[in-house]
């Protein structure tokens, strides 16, 4: 797995890809939910709730797959992902929140998810002999692919277009970079990799809670003096 197998031990790599395969499953499961609420507040069934839980779940990480071309990709190999996706399409559904009441709930499991994938994805690019800025490109596509995916198919802009939006993109990025910049100099662990987590997530909620937003590109019109 690239540099990670020649920072760790047998036993240390295990635990490094332990680690990683649980913070995927968390973070399809919380992608999953958050397609779910979304199709709750667009009053969709439950084959329409489970189609936006399984894009957004599955959508970034399918992409990079298939760019690094790892084969066919994890979410169609191992049947955890399809069932845990499942379950967050069934608990939602199950559950029947009021549309007008899955804001903040969806707001805050996609900023798990956004933070968990930032830092797996970039992980995965990396273990597949990627150096550290593709991989921390594809961390950032692992990240906001799915949500990409499940807001186009809810007909609406994707919030990482949207500058109305609290900061989407950043914390992605800044989750990636450390990721990619710890496994550049062998200093990736599940500790390190979890204070990324973290760092991600704390830059998300700090972006919901005090609305931080990215500046707008204005374009501006040249304008000729006027002759006197």
């Amino acid at each position: 797995m690239h540099a990670l197998i020649r920072a760790a031990s047998p036993d240390g790599a295990a635990v490094i890809g332990t680690a990683q395969q649980v913070a995927d499953l968390v973070g399809t499961f919380a992608f999953g939910v958050s397609g779910a609420l979304l199709a709750v507040r667009k009053g969709y069934d439950f084959i329409g709730l489970s189609v936006l839980a399984f894009a957004t779940a599955f959508g970034g990480g399918v992409i990079r797959d298939v760019i690094i071309n790892k084969g066919v990709p994890v979410a169609f190999v191992d049947l955890h992902y399809v069932w845990v996706s499942l379950a967050a399409a069934v608990v939602i559904f199950a559950i029947d929140p009021p549309a007008r009441l899955v804001t903040w709930p969806l707001d805050i499991v996609d900023a798990i998810g956004l933070a968990l994938f930032c830092v797996t994805g970039t992980l995965t690019a990396y273990s597949n002999g990627l150096a550290a800025v593709p991989s921390a490109l594809l961390g950032i596509l692992t990240a906001t692919g799915g949500g990409i995916i499940r807001d186009l198919l809810a007909g609406r802009t994707p919030l990482i277009l949207r500058p109305d939006q609290d900061l989407y993109a950043v914390p992605a990025v800044i989750g990636a970079t450390i990721s990619a910049t710890l496994l550049h100099f062998d200093r990736y662990s599940v500790f390190t990799g979890g204070a990324a987590f973290l760092v991600a997530l704390s830059v998300r909620l700090l972006a919901l809670r005090f609305h931080w937003h990215t500046t707008v590109a204005v374009a501006r019109t040249l304008r000729r003096p006027r002759r006197k």
